[in-house]
């Protein structure tokens, strides 16, 4: 502020003291008008604006003068507007690729600043997070490179903000069970801010970050006696003060925030994983990445679980399945295809079973002589997915399973193959009522999830030959036994994540189906045209 601006001040300030001293005087004599006392209250509300400024100029002066004191003021503060000025080489390094056995190198590193904590006068300590990977970070008063004025720089940092910092790596005596990076730490001589949170966060990553395990730990700890004829408010309500539930509907509304949780970032590099699993797989194997359309002209499976939309002057709907889609082009030469894709279902139901929206992984593929050809493919392909999963994402299944907690999925090296009969032999021996031929139900799919688990030690298992009676009418019969199909289903934990069978392919036993089962005569012979353009 220079002196014109404080002379201008002070003549102001005189004025609207003139002004107020007027209107005193006036009151006296007559009441103040109320045209008058808006005018004094307008001006009494710039005066205190002004002061403000005045206030907040002189503060920023007086911390200017006093970090031009400061010996360590060039080893914190923060940076310029990234612009793209420069690109600087400093040798950064992951927070995955520091260990004990860098003690005493130095190193630049770059994350996010999870939280923040000054301990006394002397210390501050950081979590540093970098996606999946926390690291802690310690600013000590120093002699040579921390003041006083560094120090309360560290610990006026916002969480969540992005940091740059030159440490030196320190091998930690105990583990640091709060981070990913447990045998060291990082002593920080230099922090600059690169990008400041500005806003108060809707909630903390800790608190996003809590499992129900630790609420039920919680509410142990601070009412182990409690009854319901004996309920303790207070214990309850200083639980909820200190460890915040963040509920789903907030979680949502701020998805930024909730994807940095290191369990939300696990969950997207498993799904990132078993879809590259999945394709490295079947490209090996000669099968063909195919993109099939998800917005079409009719229902793609027919039924009311379609969502129809406005397509300019008409109407289309979104694809239930990219089935006829694969089927074409195994008919058109292709012999082995798949795709990763959407599949849109209108399905009004609250269960977990049930998604408007999921990402399908599909394959369709011609076999020689056998359909236990692509049974054998399946299998091969599944326990791929399931050793991949465990052995490279290892450190994703452990930080999903620290949130929502998991028994460790069981599988074999030779996925389990039972026939239909076998399975209803197997769930008549631990007494559960089951029909020859009827289909089963979801509570009994659990139960005979749980008895496989028990007698071949895997929750992955294949059930072949179904019913003939609770299959389409398409499937293939089963030439052994015609009260049976080649149709399986596949179960994960007692659900069924796949099911498939041979596509009957000739036409006169296609319509001699349709006609035993009553099926629109039309439907069908528009089955057999598409059969015979295919195969043409």
């Amino acid at each position: 502020m220079n002196s014109n601006d404080s002379s201008h001040q002070v003549e102001e300030s005189k004025d609207i003291k003139e002004t107020t001293q007027a209107l005193q005087d006036a009151s006296i004599d007559e009441p103040t008008s109320k045209k008058a006392q808006k005018k004094l209250e307008k001006e009494r509300e710039k005066q205190k604006r002004k002061e403000e400024v005045a206030a907040r100029l002189a503060a920023e002066k007086a911390a200017r003068e006093s970090t031009a004191n400061d010996f360590a003021s060039d080893n914190y503060g923060k940076k310029p507007l990234n612009q793209s000025q420069e690109r600087t080489y400093q040798n950064r390094k992951a927070i995955d690729s520091i260990s004990a056995k860098m003690a005493g190198e130095p190193v630049w590193v770059r994350a996010r600043v999870q939280t923040s904590r000054l301990a006394g006068s002397k210390n501050c300590f950081f979590v540093l997070r970098q996606s999946t990977l926390t690291i802690q970070g310690v600013v000590s008063i120093d002699e040579d490179k921390v003041s006083k004025h560094f120090l309360k720089f560290a610990g006026s940092i916002p969480p969540e903000s992005i940091v740059l910092v030159h440490a030196q790596v320190v091998k930690t005596e105990e583990a640091i069970k709060s981070c990913t990076v447990q045998d060291s730490e990082l002593k920080i001589y230099k922090l600059f801010t690169l990008s400041e949170s500005k806003d108060r966060l809707p909630f903390t990553i800790e608190d996003a970050s809590r499992s129900e395990r630790f609420f039920a730990d919680k509410e142990d700890t601070v009412n182990p006696q409690s009854t319901e004829d004996e309920p303790s408010p207070d214990s309850s309500l200083e639980k909820e003060k200190k460890f915040s539930r963040v509920n789903l509907d907030t979680r949502l509304n701020n998805r930024i925030v909730d994807l940095r949780t290191i369990t939300n970032q696990a969950i997207f590099r498993i799904q990132s994983g078993v879809a590259q699993f999945f394709r490295e797989f079947l490209l090996a194997r000669d099968f063909v990445e195919i993109h099939t359309p998800k917005i079409i002209g009719t229902a793609s499976e027919g039924g009311a679980n379609v969502f129809k939309l406005n397509y300019f002057k008409t109407s289309a709907y979104l694809a239930q399945s990219p089935q006829l889609y694969k089927q074409m082009c195994v008919c058109g030469g292709f012999e082995r295809v798949f795709e990763i894709a959407p599949v849109f279902r209108a399905e009004d139901s609250n269960t977990h079973r049930h998604m408007t929206e999921f990402m399908g992984m599909d394959l369709e593929m011609a076999f020689e002589e056998h359909y236990h050809e692509v049974l054998d493919l399946l299998d091969e392909l599944f326990v791929h997915l399931f050793t991949n999963i465990k052995n490279k994402l290892a450190k994703q299944i452990e930080t999903v399973k620290e949130q929502y907690p998991f028994e460790d999925f069981l599988f074999l090296p030779k996925t389990p193959r039972l026939t239909f009969p076998e399975a209803v032999a197997l769930l008549r021996e631990n007494g559960i009522q089951q029909g020859d031929y009827d289909d089963l139900s979801t509570e009994t799919e659990r139960v005979l999830g749980r008895l496989v688990r028990e007698k071949y030690k895997t929750d992955f298992f294949m059930l072949d030959k179904f019913p003939l009676a609770v299959r389409p009418f398409y499937t293939m019969p089963n030439p052994g036994d015609m009260n049976y199909s080649n149709s399986y289903d596949f179960f994960m934990r007692g659900e069924e994540i796949m099911s498939g069978a041979q596509r009957i392919h000739d036409p006169d036993l296609l319509l001699e189906r349709a006609n035993l089962l009553g099926i629109d005569i039309l439907f069908v012979l528009y089955l057999v045209y598409l059969f015979y353009v295919f195969n043409s």
